[in-house]
């Protein structure tokens, strides 16, 4: 129901549904701009994500090189992987959230 009982001021309803949709673009503008950096091995590797999730960077100290062991190296690499990705997700609920509760579900291909 809508308070008073009329009909909803149309005009009004899409200058909201609007600036909803500026803030949204401005919100995945920003995860895209965004560099969060994850860790393992106490910073023997890191890796680097946008706050949209994609993996933009990796670095491997050479301590962390072992040719008789690459297990423990390919599970540091993941671990940093996975820290950034956390850092990631954590932002675009940050970010997002507020702006797509409303929704009814959030949007296709974001977590939350």
């Amino acid at each position: 129901m809508f308070p008073g009982g009329g009909q909803p001021n149309m005009q009004a309803l899409l200058k909201q549904a609007q600036k909803m949709q500026q803030d949204l673009a401005k919100a995945q503008q920003e995860l895209a701009e965004a560099r969060l950096t994850g860790s393992a091995g106490g910073g023997l590797v890191e890796a680097t994500v946008t706050g949209s999730g994609e993996l933009t960077a990796l670095k491997i100290s050479p301590q962390a090189v072992d040719p008789d062991d690459t297990e423990t190296l390919a599970d540091l690499v993941l671990a940093a992987v996975r820290d950034a990705a956390a850092a990631a997700q954590k932002l675009q609920a940050e970010r997002m959230g507020p702006l797509t509760q409303g929704l009814g579900g959030g949007i296709p291909g974001l977590p939350f």
